[in-house]
């Protein structure tokens, strides 16, 4: 069986919410909601824009912004449980988020994830609005803009691994398109059935878990058939 490497989205994947989404409609005036649905229909890229929306914000609300969220906040049921799975499992688990810095490594902070295990976009505060950077920006292979890019990270994981992605949206369906394995909810399952990319449908982590457990039972099975055949 192939080594696996599980590459998890954070807004709307592991917690129940989008947090961009929450945080625009709390603080943000009301043009965020054409640069959301310009990403959803892809006439702008996912780059433009989060980084359109958080330019309508004023810095001085990190600290708002922030307590705003670790309070409103809620973490998908069954997450904790698939950490801790994947650590007894030896499976390596990587959060790929398009979400931002400032919120995504407080939320994480429960879960003792290492800090290389988790990839997002990042923020500047010392200008008058915020501005959003990119340390994960596509490379070569990848032309979406996509922000943080999904694509190219898992494009450093080779054959030799069995590549699953988990996600909800637009920004999981680019790496979902290489992926071997789909775990897929909302936004992103409905553009998998609508491309034919399989995908197995989820609400809480605790079916991600079963699954898992499901397909290498199988996949055990099928090594020990194909030893003694």
């Amino acid at each position: 069986m192939k080594k696996q490497v599980i590459f998890c989205d954070f807004d709307g994947t592991v917690t129940n919410g989008d947090n961009i989404i929450s945080l625009m409609k709390k603080f943000a005036p009301d043009e965020w909601e054409q640069i959301k649905d310009q990403v959803l229909d892809q006439t702008l890229s996912i780059r433009e824009g989060v980084g359109a929306m958080f330019s309508l914000i004023p810095s001085t609300l990190h600290d708002e912004l922030l307590n705003y969220l670790l309070k409103t906040t809620e973490i998908r049921p069954g997450f904790e449980e698939f950490v801790a799975y994947t650590k007894q499992e030896g499976i390596d688990l990587y959060i790929v988020s398009g979400g931002i810095d400032f919120f995504v490594y407080p939320l994480l902070a429960p879960f003792d994830i290492p800090e290389g295990h988790i990839f997002c976009n990042g923020s500047d505060f010392s200008s008058e609005t915020i501005t959003i950077t990119w340390p994960n920006r596509c490379e070569d292979d990848c032309q979406n803009d996509c922000g943080c890019c999904k694509p190219s990270i898992l494009n450093r994981f080779g054959d030799e691994f069995e590549r699953i992605v988990i996600g909800d949206s637009i920004t999981d369906l680019e790496a979902s398109k290489l992926a071997d394995r789909v775990y897929a909810r909302d936004y992103l399952y409905e553009k998998c059935a609508e491309l034919s990319i399989p995908a197995v449908p989820f609400e809480t982590f605790f079916d991600i878990i079963q699954h898992v457990k499901e397909e290498r039972a199988g996949s055990h099975v099928a090594g020990t058939l194909g030893r003694t055949s």
